[in-house]
């Protein structure tokens, strides 16, 4: 109730910021994004639309992979007509598909950009049960499994980009509150929905893929070491040494009990290391 209460109206926290603070102001106190290269996913609407609006009005350069190249020209322009000098590239990508992340993956190296900031924002709510062509679960496949192995295949230049321009990068999954609403065996409920559509619910498949997103996060901070809300927590210099933290509203805030699981998180890695080798039998068998 006091989450609420506080969302609605748009208290501030810690950082200064709350839920009526806009992706302009929390990037203010930014540095000149003009160095700094991003990719975001899902940047055709909402969330991922206004992430890029106002990097690009920073300096950033853009790559938007999108599935639909028609949506994409069209996000362009609108950032374009704002901000004129923007440096946008758009390329194809279909997170629900494992060749098609490596397709864009392979394209993007041939490019020999930098990469900074990997921002894996894209999300998908599939009121039908539907399974991709890699045998997964669509609202799985898309919302965490295509951006766990986006992410996997990047790692290497973004490690190089920073050694070699001495700035640090940032990998941020986008999540959702809803992340909460799941509760049961990770693994076991992925193979039901995936195998038997009769145990097919929307919301809580949903929700499940957002709390891979919120796993995704913490094991990929331990393993590494080292990552409106989007843009505080990608550019903002408070933020320099903070990693694998779930963020509301600007703030530091915390996850559903399964959510901040180390084993879960290291459970689900190594499923999913199985699952985009190929290998979804094992990942549901083995684990």
């Amino acid at each position: 109730m006091l989450e609420t209460a506080k969302y609605l109206i748009g208290w501030n926290g810690p950082s200064g910021y709350g839920s009526k603070s806009t992706a302009e102001q929390v990037t203010d106190s930014c540095v000149d994004l003009r160095s700094i290269t991003a990719i975001i996913t899902g940047a055709t609407s909402g969330i991922g639309a206004e992430t890029a609006r106002v990097l690009a009005k920073r300096g950033a350069r853009l790559v938007l992979p999108a599935r639909s190249l028609k949506a994409a020209e069209d996000a362009k322009a609108r950032i374009v007509s704002e901000f004129p000098q923007s440096q946008i590239i758009l390329m194809a990508l279909d997170l629900s598909s494992l060749n098609s992340v490596r397709s864009f993956v392979a394209e993007f190296e041939s490019l020999n950009l930098p990469l900074n900031l990997l921002i894996n924002n894209a999300g998908k709510f599939s009121h039908e049960h539907a399974i991709s062509e890699d045998g997964i679960e669509v609202t799985f496949a898309t919302n965490y499994l295509g951006h766990f192995l986006l992410t996997k295949l990047l790692l290497k230049k973004m490690i190089d980009t920073a050694t070699a321009t001495g700035v640090q990068g940032r990998i941020v999954n986008v999540s959702s509150s809803i992340h909460g609403w799941f509760s049961g065996d990770l693994i076991r409920s992925l193979e039901q929905i995936t195998r038997n559509n009769s145990h097919f619910d929307a919301t809580r498949a949903y929700a499940f893929s957002k709390l891979a997103n919120v796993l995704h996060t913490k094991e990929l901070a331990q393993k590494l070491q080292a990552a409106a809300t989007t843009c505080y927590v990608v550019t903002h210099p408070r933020l320099a040494n903070v990693t694998g933290k779930y963020f509301a509203d600007c703030n530091e805030a915390s996850t559903s009990k399964l959510g901040s699981n180390p084993t879960e998180a290291a459970r689900l890695w190594l499923a999913s290391e199985l699952m985009v080798s190929g290998n979804s039998r094992a990942a549901f068998e083995g684990m």
